[in-house]
C-alpha cells in the first residue's frame, strides 16, 4: 500500500509540475537567456573598456616620452588629443601634462588651464587642489602677493592635505615681495607642524633664515642726553 500511494503522489507531483511549466516555461527560458545576454554584455563592455583604456595609456606614454624628449610642442598637441579621445581618468591626467608643457612657453596660458582644472565640477576636489598649487606655483615670482596669499589661503586649513605646500608658496612669495616679517613667521609655521614632510622641513628652514637674516636691523637707540646743569645762582 505505502508502494501504491508513493506512486501516486509522484504522479501528482509530475502532473502539476508539467501544467506549472506550461504555463511558465516559456517565462524562465527567457530570463535563463536574458540573464546569459547581460552576462555576455557586460564582459563584452569591460573587454571594450580594457582596450580603450590601454589604448589611451599607450598614448599617454608616448607623449610623456616626447616630454622627455624635449619635444613640447609635439608633447602639449598629444596631450591634447588625448583630452578629447581618451578614457576620463586620462583626459583629467592629460589636462595636467598639457598644462605643465604649456608653462615652458606661456605660462600665462598654463595658469589659465589649471584655473579651469580648480573649477571643474568634475573632477575630484583633491585633483582640483592640485591644479590651485600648480597654477600659484607659476605664479609665485611675478603675482602680486595679495592673489597668491588669496589663491593659497583656501588650503592653509588645520587637516588640509595640501597646507603644507600652500604654506610653503604664501612664504616664498612673502619672500620675494620683501615681507621678510611675514615669511619668517610663515616658514616658522611650516617648521611648527609636526606633519610637514622632511624635505619641505629642510627648505623651511632655510628659507626661515634667508627671510630672518633680511630683515632690516632697527637704529641703536641715540644716548640719553644727560640733563643740562643748573645755572649758578647770582648772588
Amino acid at each position: 500500500m505505502a508502494d501504491i500511494f508513493h506512486e501516486i503522489d509522484e504522479d501528482l507531483r509530475r502532473e502539476r509540475f508539467n501544467r506549472l511549466w506550461t504555463r511558465y516555461g516559456a517565462y524562465v527560458i527567457g530570463l535563463a537567456v536574458l540573464i546569459v545576454l547581460a552576462v555576455a554584455g557586460w564582459r563584452g563592455y569591460e573587454w571594450w573598456k580594457l582596450q580603450r583604456d590601454q589604448a589611451a595609456g599607450a598614448k599617454f606614454e608616448a607623449a610623456l616620452q616626447l616630454a622627455a624628449d624635449g619635444k613640447a610642442a609635439e608633447a602639449e598637441a598629444a596631450f591634447q588629443a588625448l583630452e578629447k579621445d581618451g578614457t576620463s581618468g586620462y583626459r583629467v591626467l592629460s589636462r595636467f601634462r598639457a598644462a605643465t608643457e604649456l608653462a615652458k612657453t606661456d605660462a600665462a596660458k598654463a595658469v589659465a588651464e589649471y584655473d579651469s582644472l580648480a573649477k571643474d565640477p568634475s573632477i575630484s576636489p583633491l585633483m582640483q587642489n592640485v591644479a590651485q598649487v600648480r597654477a600659484a606655483l607659476l605664479l609665485v615670482d611675478t603675482a602680486p602677493l595679495a592673489d597668491v596669499e588669496g589663491r593659497m589661503k583656501p588650503l592653509d586649513t588645520p587637516e588640509g592635505a595640501f597646507r603644507h605646500s600652500a604654506r610653503e608658496i604664501i612664504g616664498l612669495a612673502q619672500y620675494k615681495a620683501g615681507d621678510f616679517k611675514a615669511a619668517t613667521d610663515t616658514f616658522s609655521a611650516i617648521l611648527n607642524d609636526g606633519q610637514t614632510p622632511p624635505g619641505l622641513r629642510r627648505r623651511a628652514e632655510l628659507m626661515r633664515t634667508l627671510a630672518a637674516a633680511s630683515m632690516p636691523v632697527p637704529a641703536p637707540a641715540a644716548p640719553a642726553t644727560p640733563p643740562a646743569a643748573a645755572a649758578p645762582a647770582v648772588q
